[in-house]
């Protein structure tokens, strides 16, 4: 086996590797939530590329098993939210799982159709273009995290995670 330098590592790295302060993610939010997506994506201090899994049937046979490919299955994803003096996003994912179900009556909206929206993260390049894009597909907020308020954090701006699940995710490559 061929030991490669420092230049052939370095002709191998395509645009310096791909960087993860570099992207935009879109929380596009149903119409009744009222949110601002543009400030939102401005807003997103951090998302998460998607992960999926692939699980196992195991078969037995003769004392051994034999392993074979199953469902499927797509993790929540999480987002953390710089939040601002006005609120807006907060306000918003809050008005959205209200309308999932309701902090007074346990009622909300039954059609999925109403209240999931596709979400979006792209992968930027030093340049700013879109290197490539996940698009999260019928999902909806299950989380809206607890902000921690105390006279102990100065010089600090809120911020909080919020977490939604996802039917599931297309990704393409657009460079």
């Amino acid at each position: 086996m061929a030991i490669l330098g420092v230049d052939d590592f370095k002709a191998k790295i395509r645009g310096g590797g791909a960087r993860p302060n570099l992207f935009k993610a879109t929380i596009n939010f149903p119409g009744y939530a009222d949110g601002d997506v543009e400030l939102s994506s401005f807003l997103c201090k951090s998302a998460l590329l998607p992960e999926s899994t692939i699980g196992t049937i195991l078969v037995p046979f003769r004392g051994r098993n034999l392993k074979v490919a199953g469902d499927r299955t797509f993790a929540p994803w999480t987002v953390t939210i710089i939040n601002d003096t006005t609120m807006d996003t907060r306000n918003a994912l809050e008005r959205w799982m209200n309308g999932i179900n309701a902090h007074t009556a346990n009622t909300g909206l039954t059609n999925p159709v109403d209240y999931q929206a596709d979400l979006v993260v792209e992968q930027l390049d030093k340049d700013g273009t879109t290197t490539k894009t996940y698009n999260f597909r019928g999902a909806f907020p299950t989380s809206v995290g607890s902000i921690a308020v105390s006279y102990d954090n100065a010089d600090v701006i809120e911020e909080f995670d919020c977490e939604f699940q996802v039917q599931y995710w297309e990704s393409n490559t657009t460079s």
